[in-house]
Protein backbone atom coordinates (compact mmCIF):
# COMPACT_ATOMS: atom_id res chain seq x y z
CA UNK A 1 0.00 0.00 0.00
CA UNK A 2 2.14 2.64 -0.97
CA UNK A 3 0.93 6.69 -0.54
CA UNK A 4 -0.01 8.42 -3.40
CA UNK A 5 2.20 11.48 -4.17
CA UNK A 6 1.21 14.48 -2.13
CA UNK A 7 -0.29 17.27 -4.08
CA UNK A 8 1.65 20.65 -4.27
CA UNK A 9 -0.74 22.57 -3.61
CA UNK A 10 -1.13 23.31 0.02
CA UNK A 11 -5.25 21.65 0.71
CA UNK A 12 -6.94 22.31 3.42
CA UNK A 13 -6.47 19.25 5.67
CA UNK A 14 -9.51 17.04 7.43
CA UNK A 15 -11.12 18.63 10.92
CA UNK A 16 -9.53 17.13 14.21
CA UNK A 17 -11.00 14.27 15.20
CA UNK A 18 -11.40 10.10 14.71
CA UNK A 19 -10.85 7.90 12.12
CA UNK A 20 -12.71 4.76 12.62
CA UNK A 21 -11.11 2.20 10.45
CA UNK A 22 -11.56 -1.19 9.19
CA UNK A 23 -8.26 -2.34 8.07
CA UNK A 24 -7.41 -4.81 5.56
CA UNK A 25 -5.01 -7.62 5.78
CA UNK A 26 -1.63 -7.38 4.19
CA UNK A 27 -0.68 -3.53 5.09
CA UNK A 28 0.72 -2.60 8.77
CA UNK A 29 -0.53 -0.44 10.97
CA UNK A 30 2.26 2.36 10.14
CA UNK A 31 1.15 1.55 6.71
CA UNK A 32 -2.53 3.03 7.03
CA UNK A 33 -1.35 5.57 9.18
CA UNK A 34 0.64 6.60 5.98
CA UNK A 35 -2.41 6.25 3.97
CA UNK A 36 -4.06 8.56 6.08
CA UNK A 37 -1.67 11.69 6.15
CA UNK A 38 -2.42 11.77 2.41
CA UNK A 39 -6.13 11.25 2.78
CA UNK A 40 -6.77 13.76 5.87
CA UNK A 41 -3.64 16.36 4.31
CA UNK A 42 -1.96 16.68 7.29
CA UNK A 43 1.20 14.89 8.86
CA UNK A 44 -0.60 15.23 12.62
CA UNK A 45 -2.05 11.37 12.44
CA UNK A 46 -1.45 8.48 14.87
CA UNK A 47 -3.51 5.26 15.61
CA UNK A 48 -4.80 3.43 18.88
CA UNK A 49 -3.19 0.16 19.01
CA UNK A 50 -1.36 -1.62 16.19
CA UNK A 51 -2.82 -4.36 14.28
CA UNK A 52 -0.85 -7.33 12.75
CA UNK A 53 -0.32 -7.20 9.09
CA UNK A 54 -2.42 -10.21 9.06
CA UNK A 55 -5.41 -8.72 11.13
CA UNK A 56 -8.06 -7.18 9.51
CA UNK A 57 -11.53 -4.89 11.30
CA UNK A 58 -11.31 -2.04 13.57
CA UNK A 59 -8.32 0.45 13.87
CA UNK A 60 -8.71 4.06 15.38
CA UNK A 61 -6.79 7.21 14.06
CA UNK A 62 -6.45 10.00 15.35
CA UNK A 63 -6.65 13.42 13.41
CA UNK A 64 -4.83 16.73 13.77
CA UNK A 65 -5.50 17.78 17.73
CA UNK A 66 -6.97 14.01 18.17
CA UNK A 67 -3.76 12.49 18.13
CA UNK A 68 -3.41 13.80 21.96
CA UNK A 69 -6.76 12.28 22.46
CA UNK A 70 -5.36 8.64 21.67
CA UNK A 71 -3.69 7.94 25.12
CA UNK A 72 -7.19 7.52 26.44
CA UNK A 73 -8.38 5.33 24.09
CA UNK A 74 -5.25 2.79 23.48
CA UNK A 75 -6.50 0.77 27.17
CA UNK A 76 -10.24 -0.08 25.79
CA UNK A 77 -10.83 -3.42 26.20
CA UNK A 78 -10.98 -5.03 22.31
CA UNK A 79 -13.18 -7.85 21.15
CA UNK A 80 -11.67 -10.56 18.19
CA UNK A 81 -13.04 -13.30 16.52
CA UNK A 82 -10.50 -15.80 14.83
CA UNK A 83 -9.79 -18.95 14.20
CA UNK A 84 -6.49 -21.10 15.87
CA UNK A 85 -5.52 -24.14 15.04
CA UNK A 86 -4.99 -27.32 17.07
CA UNK A 87 -2.41 -29.72 16.59
CA UNK A 88 0.47 -27.53 15.11
CA UNK A 89 2.14 -24.93 16.25
CA UNK A 90 4.39 -22.48 14.68
CA UNK A 91 8.05 -20.25 15.69
CA UNK A 92 5.53 -17.03 15.06
CA UNK A 93 2.34 -17.95 16.76
CA UNK A 94 0.12 -17.59 13.70
CA UNK A 95 -0.19 -19.03 9.61
CA UNK A 96 3.33 -16.94 8.34
CA UNK A 97 5.82 -18.94 11.10
CA UNK A 98 7.79 -21.74 10.65
CA UNK A 99 6.14 -25.21 11.27
CA UNK A 100 7.74 -26.36 15.15
CA UNK A 101 7.65 -29.76 16.01
CA UNK A 102 4.92 -30.54 18.50
CA UNK A 103 2.38 -33.46 19.84
CA UNK A 104 -0.58 -33.25 17.27
CA UNK A 105 -4.36 -34.26 18.11
CA UNK A 106 -3.69 -38.35 18.35
CA UNK A 107 -3.92 -38.35 22.37
CA UNK A 108 -6.90 -36.65 22.88
CA UNK A 109 -8.79 -39.03 20.04
CA UNK A 110 -8.53 -36.51 17.31
CA UNK A 111 -10.24 -33.08 15.71
CA UNK A 112 -13.02 -35.57 16.51
CA UNK A 113 -13.23 -35.55 19.59
CA UNK A 114 -12.74 -31.67 20.23
CA UNK A 115 -16.00 -30.13 19.98
CA UNK A 116 -16.81 -26.71 21.22
CA UNK A 117 -19.43 -28.30 23.72
CA UNK A 118 -15.86 -31.17 24.49
CA UNK A 119 -15.37 -31.36 28.77
CA UNK A 120 -11.54 -31.50 27.40
CA UNK A 121 -11.77 -27.86 25.41
CA UNK A 122 -14.35 -26.11 27.84
CA UNK A 123 -11.93 -26.82 30.77
CA UNK A 124 -8.65 -25.14 28.77
CA UNK A 125 -11.14 -22.85 27.95
CA UNK A 126 -11.77 -21.77 31.68
CA UNK A 127 -8.12 -22.17 32.13
CA UNK A 128 -7.68 -19.07 30.21
CA UNK A 129 -10.50 -16.75 30.86
CA UNK A 130 -10.68 -13.94 33.69
CA UNK A 131 -7.67 -12.26 35.29
CA UNK A 132 -4.70 -14.49 33.73
CA UNK A 133 -0.68 -14.37 33.84
CA UNK A 134 -0.11 -14.20 29.90
CA UNK A 135 3.81 -14.42 28.95
CA UNK A 136 3.24 -12.13 25.81
CA UNK A 137 3.41 -13.46 22.14
CA UNK A 138 7.31 -13.21 21.25
CA UNK A 139 6.19 -11.97 18.06
CA UNK A 140 5.48 -8.37 19.38
CA UNK A 141 6.77 -4.98 19.98
CA UNK A 142 7.73 -5.53 23.08
CA UNK A 143 11.18 -4.08 23.40
CA UNK A 144 14.12 -6.43 24.71
CA UNK A 145 17.59 -4.96 25.42
CA UNK A 146 16.03 -1.89 23.38
CA UNK A 147 15.19 -3.97 20.06
CA UNK A 148 11.48 -5.17 19.56
CA UNK A 149 10.74 -8.97 19.96
CA UNK A 150 9.17 -9.67 16.85
CA UNK A 151 12.64 -8.78 14.77
CA UNK A 152 14.72 -10.82 17.28
CA UNK A 153 12.39 -13.89 16.62
CA UNK A 154 12.42 -13.25 12.75
CA UNK A 155 16.44 -13.21 13.00
CA UNK A 156 16.26 -16.47 14.00
CA UNK A 157 16.87 -15.04 17.93
CA UNK A 158 14.70 -17.65 20.82
CA UNK A 159 12.79 -14.52 22.86
CA UNK A 160 11.23 -15.45 26.01
CA UNK A 161 8.93 -12.84 27.62
CA UNK A 162 7.50 -12.81 31.07
CA UNK A 163 3.88 -13.09 31.99
CA UNK A 164 2.00 -10.40 32.49
CA UNK A 165 -1.60 -9.68 34.40
CA UNK A 166 -3.99 -9.69 31.83
CA UNK A 167 -8.13 -9.76 31.63
CA UNK A 168 -9.94 -12.54 29.14
CA UNK A 169 -13.63 -11.13 30.32
CA UNK A 170 -15.19 -13.78 27.60
CA UNK A 171 -13.86 -17.01 25.69
CA UNK A 172 -16.66 -17.93 23.29
CA UNK A 173 -16.49 -21.13 21.35
CA UNK A 174 -17.97 -20.84 18.07
CA UNK A 175 -17.48 -23.58 15.41
CA UNK A 176 -14.75 -26.67 14.87
CA UNK A 177 -13.82 -27.47 11.92
CA UNK A 178 -11.09 -30.80 11.36
CA UNK A 179 -8.81 -29.87 8.26
CA UNK A 180 -5.43 -31.52 7.28
CA UNK A 181 -2.23 -29.21 8.40
CA UNK A 182 0.83 -28.47 7.04
CA UNK A 183 2.62 -31.06 8.05
CA UNK A 184 -0.04 -33.38 6.65
CA UNK A 185 -1.27 -34.37 9.86
CA UNK A 186 -5.47 -33.72 11.45
CA UNK A 187 -5.89 -30.61 12.82
CA UNK A 188 -9.17 -28.62 14.32
CA UNK A 189 -9.64 -25.15 13.12
CA UNK A 190 -11.43 -23.70 15.80
CA UNK A 191 -13.18 -20.50 15.42
CA UNK A 192 -13.50 -18.31 18.59
CA UNK A 193 -14.25 -14.90 19.89
CA UNK A 194 -13.04 -13.15 22.82
CA UNK A 195 -13.25 -10.03 24.91
CA UNK A 196 -9.69 -8.81 26.38
CA UNK A 197 -8.32 -6.07 27.96
CA UNK A 198 -5.85 -3.95 26.62
CA UNK A 199 -2.12 -5.61 26.18
CA UNK A 200 -3.82 -9.30 25.43
CA UNK A 201 -2.38 -11.08 22.64
CA UNK A 202 -4.81 -13.15 20.79
CA UNK A 203 -1.86 -15.32 19.22
CA UNK A 204 -0.85 -15.76 22.74
CA UNK A 205 -4.45 -17.32 23.60
CA UNK A 206 -3.94 -19.57 20.80
CA UNK A 207 -0.61 -20.70 21.71
CA UNK A 208 -1.78 -21.18 25.48
CA UNK A 209 -4.90 -22.98 24.72
CA UNK A 210 -3.12 -25.84 22.40
CA UNK A 211 -0.31 -26.39 25.40
CA UNK A 212 -3.88 -26.52 27.58
CA UNK A 213 -4.46 -29.84 25.51
CA UNK A 214 -0.86 -31.36 25.71
CA UNK A 215 -0.32 -30.03 21.78
CA UNK A 216 -0.13 -26.75 20.40
CA UNK A 217 -1.97 -24.11 18.51
CA UNK A 218 -1.39 -21.00 16.37
CA UNK A 219 -3.27 -18.50 15.32
CA UNK A 220 -4.61 -18.37 11.28
CA UNK A 221 -7.45 -15.54 11.10
CA UNK A 222 -7.58 -12.69 13.35
CA UNK A 223 -10.43 -9.67 12.87
CA UNK A 224 -10.60 -7.19 15.89
CA UNK A 225 -14.64 -6.22 15.85
CA UNK A 226 -14.27 -3.42 18.37
CA UNK A 227 -12.49 -0.95 20.66
CA UNK A 228 -14.50 -0.10 23.63
CA UNK A 229 -17.19 1.26 22.02
CA UNK A 230 -16.42 1.63 18.12
CA UNK A 231 -17.65 -1.40 16.50
CA UNK A 232 -17.36 -2.57 13.13
CA UNK A 233 -20.72 -1.11 12.15
CA UNK A 234 -18.65 1.70 13.02
CA UNK A 235 -16.24 1.63 10.87
CA UNK A 236 -15.37 2.50 7.11
CA UNK A 237 -13.13 0.29 4.65
CA UNK A 238 -9.74 2.25 4.31
CA UNK A 239 -10.38 0.93 0.33
CA UNK A 240 -13.28 3.62 0.27
CA UNK A 241 -11.76 6.26 1.63
CA UNK A 242 -9.05 5.95 -1.28
CA UNK A 243 -11.55 6.18 -3.77
CA UNK A 244 -13.03 8.94 -2.70
CA UNK A 245 -10.45 11.00 -2.40
CA UNK A 246 -8.99 9.47 -5.78
CA UNK A 247 -12.30 10.73 -6.70
CA UNK A 248 -11.86 14.39 -5.84
CA UNK A 249 -13.45 14.59 -2.88
CA UNK A 250 -11.11 17.09 -0.75
CA UNK A 251 -9.61 16.08 3.02
CA UNK A 252 -11.60 18.72 4.49
CA UNK A 253 -14.51 16.77 3.62
CA UNK A 254 -13.43 12.90 5.55
CA UNK A 255 -15.62 11.38 7.88
CA UNK A 256 -14.47 11.78 10.87
CA UNK A 257 -15.63 11.76 14.07
CA UNK A 258 -16.00 14.92 16.24
CA UNK A 259 -13.44 15.31 19.37
CA UNK A 260 -16.81 16.03 21.19
CA UNK A 261 -18.62 12.93 19.60
CA UNK A 262 -15.38 10.87 20.39
CA UNK A 263 -14.92 11.71 24.33
CA UNK A 264 -18.89 11.71 25.08
CA UNK A 265 -18.59 8.01 23.75
CA UNK A 266 -15.75 7.19 26.18
CA UNK A 267 -15.45 9.69 29.08
CA UNK A 268 -17.69 10.69 31.32
CA UNK A 269 -17.94 14.24 30.45
CA UNK A 270 -18.76 17.73 32.22
CA UNK A 271 -20.61 20.75 30.20
CA UNK A 272 -19.00 23.80 32.08
CA UNK A 273 -19.88 27.23 31.41
CA UNK A 274 -18.84 30.14 29.10
CA UNK A 275 -16.84 31.84 31.78
CA UNK A 276 -14.97 28.73 32.83
CA UNK A 277 -14.17 27.74 28.89
CA UNK A 278 -12.54 30.83 28.78
CA UNK A 279 -10.29 30.06 31.89
CA UNK A 280 -9.94 26.33 30.14
CA UNK A 281 -8.67 28.08 26.82
CA UNK A 282 -5.56 29.19 29.39
CA UNK A 283 -5.56 25.82 31.27
CA UNK A 284 -7.18 27.18 34.88
CA UNK A 285 -8.99 24.53 36.72
CA UNK A 286 -12.38 24.54 36.79
CA UNK A 287 -14.44 24.66 39.45
CA UNK A 288 -17.71 21.94 40.21
CA UNK A 289 -20.09 24.96 40.27
CA UNK A 290 -18.72 25.60 37.37
CA UNK A 291 -19.69 22.70 35.10
CA UNK A 292 -22.76 20.16 34.97
CA UNK A 293 -23.19 16.53 34.52
CA UNK A 294 -20.92 14.04 35.75
CA UNK A 295 -21.01 13.98 39.42
CA UNK A 296 -16.88 14.20 40.36
CA UNK A 297 -17.69 11.72 43.98
CA UNK A 298 -19.19 9.03 41.66
CA UNK A 299 -15.93 8.52 40.02
CA UNK A 300 -12.58 6.74 40.90
CA UNK A 301 -9.77 8.47 41.62
CA UNK A 302 -7.74 9.93 38.96
CA UNK A 303 -10.59 9.05 36.21
CA UNK A 304 -10.56 11.03 33.34
CA UNK A 305 -13.20 13.36 32.33
CA UNK A 306 -14.11 15.47 28.96
CA UNK A 307 -14.93 18.95 29.51
CA UNK A 308 -17.03 20.67 27.14
CA UNK A 309 -18.81 23.48 25.86
CA UNK A 310 -22.50 24.57 25.34
CA UNK A 311 -21.71 23.58 21.82
CA UNK A 312 -20.46 20.20 22.35
CA UNK A 313 -16.85 21.20 21.41
CA UNK A 314 -14.26 18.89 23.59
CA UNK A 315 -12.07 21.84 25.31
CA UNK A 316 -9.67 19.62 27.88
CA UNK A 317 -9.68 16.15 29.43
CA UNK A 318 -9.37 16.78 33.24
CA UNK A 319 -9.42 14.54 36.59
CA UNK A 320 -11.20 15.84 39.77
CA UNK A 321 -8.71 17.87 42.19
CA UNK A 322 -10.12 19.45 45.41
CA UNK A 323 -13.31 21.09 44.05
CA UNK A 324 -12.48 21.72 40.91
CA UNK A 325 -11.85 20.04 37.99
CA UNK A 326 -7.63 19.88 36.63
CA UNK A 327 -7.43 20.08 33.16
CA UNK A 328 -4.32 17.49 31.93
CA UNK A 329 -4.60 17.72 28.29
CA UNK A 330 -6.18 21.46 26.85
CA UNK A 331 -7.48 21.16 23.02
CA UNK A 332 -9.52 24.66 23.25
CA UNK A 333 -7.14 27.19 21.25
CA UNK A 334 -5.99 30.09 23.81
Amino acid sequence: MTPRSEPRVRETPAPDGLLVLDKPAGPTSHDIVSRCRWLCATRKVGHAGTLDPMATGVLLVGVGRATRLLTHLVGADKTYSATVRLGEGTHTEDAQGDLLTSPGLEHLGGAAALRPASSMLQEAVSGLTGDIQQAPSAVSAIKVDGRRAHERVRAGEEVTLEARPVTVHSFDLLDARAATGVSGTEVLDLDIKVRVSSGTYVRALARDLGLALGSAGHLVALRREAVGPFALADATPVGELVEAREGGRPPVETPVLSMGDVARRTLPCVEVSERAARGLRNGSPVPFGEGRGVVAQELSEGRPVGLLDAAGELLAVAVAAGERWQPRTVFAAA
